[in-house]
């Protein structure tokens, strides 16, 4: 289906980079925000060392997949140009300059944070700070768990360079042979099942990094030598999987393309700072370093793995536990998630209602001799997963179960891998959908045997079915027996599992299909509005921004007079702002203790928001051309009343009126700090707080959920 033509943009006079975000750089910029966390004072103490380890986490990601794509296309010659016009090689040369500034502020902000952990008697130390006790201690642990499992190997002609695992760290150590003073350059990589920090006994906690007790205790390693020197680095390797067109098997190419990606060409060098410069050069000729970033860290390499200090048990210093609840209309029913989702419609708010009552569903789905079958798309669901139980458990009862099990989950191959098999061996009919495109849209089908007819219940989700993730993610589950979206719904896995692309829905729009479509044809119902002189607005959130054909149609709906607020997480390419062009387009981020992850459109249909005659939906896709291209997604109308009134005045407007967690995109790029005056709203604390609408059942006219009302000038 071709897309509509755009409008015609404001001022064509702009060049491309008046107009738009670099989509790189503005992520680097997200992940300074997440970084900003570790410094937030109202955080508990490991809670912000979690922060930091977070944006360690996701540099490494970035390094390994986004710059990796660069690095490639660079190589290759390509010239083709990002949003705001520039090529591979310049991408890279700013994206070089700001992960520097960003690894600079991630050893600040550890140093600062080391110091204040130390005062609550939690210590991350090299082996020199540890008392004589402790380091005898640490000496007998490194014979007993380290020595036998670390493999010292000679660097010379007469042995070949080890090979490097991606995210690996290793030690060069310079040496010389007492017996004849002979120099000897030795590498010990240290394996990933070493932890990569060893806690010291004693009431205090104390950790010390694993490369830490090697230098230290080197001469054990080395005897009949002396250590002259040593200098520890770290390998980011390509970890992105393209898959061919030809591919026969995706399983075997999968399984292939795994093992290929732990081989993948070296993107990054970390070594540290005083790193011997001879060394260096070694590691260059012989890692082929051409065009890789090489970095020297003044500290510690690889914050991601700080996360195993955060699991140090001290729950002084981290947030207070959390217990989200379960729906009260689901227990009005006894539990019986058929009979509450055949009553109304009900949407449930993740991670502050419990994603066990999805669980549930599809439990009871399995136990309950009037459900036929089950379909379901699986693109993460982690590796402990109470959903593939389920679905195992039904196709075991005889029920008719297919699973639509994404392979191309990027990170999570090797997992899908394993659940499809598991799935098939219990009689589950796995489908690997489309080899180009990913299925990235959440649903659960359920088909019911009822008095009068099969009945179908249909969950659609904004997350994935990740037990772990549905815990910290901001996501919804919404449970509809809606004939219209369960025909609908049955329609999509036909076009999954058999290619049958649907001519025509009744509620769902599909992408690649219509989703782009039907997203353009709303705003341009606001604009319509506006030029009528009705109430125009677009309130949107979603994880990510890039897709040059919605951010044209926001300019133009700005243009109009469309009022625009979005909330958008991460990357987002749209400029704000900008007389002219997007004076009427305002974009906050908002970054705390949980992530958040829903996609969520509402659009004023000609009445001032927030009103229930507003057009409301949520989505599994971001306003990315990923996601609008080559994914499988859907965009899902929320119809039902109080549904409707949770998504729009709870959930949305919340996040709207957040102040203590969120940041304002400037048109220069640049983030600023919300500040509010006098008290704050903290949207994480009010949903921790407050019962949701759909989820009350009868105790909602008891009047206990709090009205959220739009102060003036609050957005």
């Amino acid at each position: 289906m071709t897309s509509p033509a755009p409008h015609t943009l404001p001022d064509d006079t702009l060049t491309p980079q008046d107009k738009y975000f670099n989509r790189e750089l503005s992520w680097l910029s997200f992940n300074e925000r997440v970084l900003a966390e570790a410094g937030n004072t109202n955080y508990p103490l490991l809670e912000r060392l979690r922060f930091l380890s977070i944006s360690g986490s996701n540099l490494d990601e970035f390094m390994m997949i986004r710059v990796a794509g660069l690095a490639g296309q660079a190589r290759r010659g390509i010239e083709q140009t990002s949003i705001d016009g520039r090529t591979p090689s310049q991408q890279l040369a700013a994206i070089r300059t700001k992960v520097r500034e960003l690894e600079n502020t991630q050893q600040e902000t550890l140093v600062s944070l080391w110091k204040l952990l130390a005062d609550q008697g939690v210590h991350i130390a090299d082996e020199k700070r540890i008392n004589a006790e402790n380091l005898q201690w640490l000496r007998r642990y490194f014979i007993d768990h380290i020595v036998p499992v670390v493999t010292p190997q000679a660097i010379d002609p007469a042995h070949p360079f080890p090979f490097v695992a991606n995210m690996g760290m290793g030690i060069l150590f310079n040496l010389t042979r007492l017996e004849d003073e002979s120099q000897l350059v030795e590498m010990v990589l240290i394996p990933n099942a070493i932890p990569r920090f060893i806690r010291t006994p004693g009431e205090d906690a104390t950790y010390i990094p694993i490369e830490s007790v090697i230098c230290r205790f080197a001469d054990l390693l080395f005897p009949g030598f002396r250590v002259e020197g040593d200098g520890v680095f770290r390998v980011l390797r390509d970890s992105d999987i393209e898959v061919e067109e030809e591919a026969e098997d995706l399983v075997r190419y999968f399984r292939s393309a795994i093992q290929r990606r732990r081989r993948g060409s070296v993107i990054m060098l970390e070594v540290d700072h005083n790193f011997d410069p001879d060394a260096e050069k070694l590691l260059r000729e012989q890692l082929g370093l051409e065009d890789a970033f090489v970095t020297k860290v003044e500290g510690m390499l690889g914050v991601a793995r700080l996360a195993a200090v955060v699991d140090e048990d001290r729950p002084d210093l981290k947030f207070e536990p959390y217990s989200p609840r379960y729906p009260e209309r689901v227990m009005e029913h006894d539990g019986d998630c058929f009979a509450a989702i055949r009553e109304k419609d009900i949407i449930i708010h993740h991670p502050y209602e419990s994603f066990e009552v999805v669980v549930d569903f599809l439990r009871q789905a399995a136990e309950d001799p009037a459900v036929v079958s089950i379909k379901q798309t699986l693109y993460r669901a982690g590796h402990q997963s109470p959903v593939i139980a389920a679905l195992i458990a039904a196709a075991e009862a005889g029920k008719s179960v297919t699973a639509v099990v994404e392979l191309k989950a990027r990170f999570d191959e090797e997992q899908n891998l394993h659940w499809a098999s598991q799935l098939e061996r219990a009689g589950v009919q796995v489908i690997y959908g489309f080899v180009d495109w990913k299925t990235h849209a959440k649903v659960s089908m359920v088909v019911r045997q009822e008095k009068n007819g099969y009945r179908t219940y249909c969950h659609f989700g904004t997350g994935n079915y990740h037990p772990v993730t549905a815990k910290i993610y901001t996501d919804l589950s919404f449970f509809t027996a809606d004939p219209k979206l369960g025909r609908d719904a049955a329609k999509l896995f036909n076009f999954v599992t058999g290619y049958v692309e649907p001519h025509k829905t009744e509620a769902l729009a599909i992408s690649p299909i219509d989703l782009r479509e039907k997203l353009y044809e709303l705003i341009d119902h606001e604009i319509e509005n506006a030029q009528a002189g009705r109430p125009a607005a677009i309130w949107a959130k979603f994880n990510s921004l890039t897709e040059k054909g919605v951010i044209d149609r926001f300019y133009a709906a700005s243009a109009a007079g469309v009022e625009i607020t979005l909330i958008v997480r991460g990357i987002c390419c749209l400029r704000p702002g900008i007389p002219g062009l997007s004076e009427n387009i305002q974009v906050k981020s908002i970054i705390g203790r949980f992530l958040e992850h829903s996609r969520i459109w509402a659009f004023a249909n000609g009445y001032s928001l927030p009103s229930g005659r507003a057009r409301v939906y949520i989505s599994s896709a971001d306003a990315m051309s990923r996601n609008l291209n080559r994914r499988v997604e859907t965009l899902v109308p929320i119809r039902n009343a109080t549904v409707h009134d949770q998504v729009l005045e709870q959930v949305l407007l919340a996040n709207l009126l957040d102040t203590e967690q969120s940041w304002q995109l400037l048109e220069d790029g640049s983030y600023s700090r919300l500040h509010s005056e006098g008290d704050g709203f903290n949207c994480h604390d009010y949903f921790m707080n407050n019962p949701s609408l759909s989820g009350r059942g009868a105790a909602l006219s008891a009047g206990a959920v709090p009205k959220l009302r739009l102060r003036k000038g609050a957005i």
